[in-house]
Formats: C-alpha cells, sequence, structure tokens
C-alpha cells in the first residue's frame, strides 16, 4: 500500500486547439506509444466532422463529450449476503475518463474504413445525442434510477 497518493503530472495542451483535454483525448486513443498516429487520427476526424457538419468540428467534439458524460453509476456493494447496486456521484475527474473512453471504444467497434471515419461518425452521433457512447450513458444512468431505493447505503 502507498503512504501518499500518486501526484497527476501535468497534461501539455495540444498543438491545434491548444486544449489540456485534446491532448487527454489523443492519450487515450493511442495505441503501442504510437502518438503522432493518434494526433493524425484525432485531427483527421475533427476536420471530417466540420466537412459533414459545416460546423466547427472542434465544438461538435466538445459538445458531443458532454453529451455523453455520465453523472451518476452504480457501484456494487455486499450487504448481508446479497449484492445491492448502489447509485452514486461521479466524481469530475472520472467523468471525463469514462465519456472519452466510451467514444473511443465505440469509435472502434463501428464499422468504416478509417479509425477517424469511425471516430468522426461516432463524433456527430454523440453531438446529435445518438449512437452507442450515448446509450451507454443513456443506459448508466437508468440503472442508477432503477436502483435508487438503495442509494441510502453509500458506498
Amino acid at each position: 500500500m502507498r503512504k501518499a497518493q500518486a501526484k497527476k503530472l501535468p497534461i501539455a495542451p495540444d498543438g491545434r486547439f491548444n486544449d489540456k483535454l485534446v491532448t487527454r483525448f489523443i492519450n487515450n486513443l493511442m495505441w503501442d506509444g504510437k502518438k503522432s498516429t493518434a494526433i493524425t487520427i484525432f485531427y483527421d476526424a475533427v476536420d471530417k466532422v466540420s466537412k459533414t457538419t459545416n460546423e466547427d468540428g472542434y465544438e461538435v467534439w466538445k459538445k458531443a463529450l458532454a453529451n455523453i458524460t455520465p453523472a451518476v453509476e452504480v457501484k456494487s456493494r455486499r450487504i448481508g449476503g446479497s449484492t445491492f447496486q448502489i447509485p452514486t456521484e461521479v466524481r469530475a475527474d472520472r467523468k471525463i475518463s469514462l465519456s472519452i473512453k466510451w467514444m473511443i471504444r465505440y469509435s472502434r467497434e463501428r464499422n468504416g474504413r478509417t479509425m477517424a471515419d469511425k471516430l468522426a461518425n461516432e463524433i456527430v452521433a454523440a453531438s446529435k445525442g445518438e449512437g452507442a457512447s450515448y446509450k451507454k450513458k443513456e443506459d448508466i444512468h437508468r440503472m442508477a434510477e432503477a436502483n435508487k431505493a438503495f442509494s441510502h447505503f453509500k458506498v
């Protein structure tokens, strides 16, 4: 067990949008340490989004992330031999992590030619309030609502 909590390393903002959230997204998108490939994929996806929606691709991406960010989640807790799904609020840092991971995961599961195409399609869908990542958020919220009766147990 560690003595103190690990320090968060500072993240440098990205080159094009000067946003730390973009860097965080790219770091999650990256596979096998290939950061330049992940950067290319992300910027290509943002360009494709701006072409298809005729809006600023970066703003659409931010709106999509906001749409799929969960407010509550359920955590399992054993009480008296039975397991309850207890709804809890999500920490601010975890909200962002979950939304980024969901968007990337469901982009990879989509069908399309390139990862940039898949990511662009998922961004557009999430910004409209549809798509697999948005459905995931809705499912989580629905589960939390269904188990609201157990919220007094607190995790």
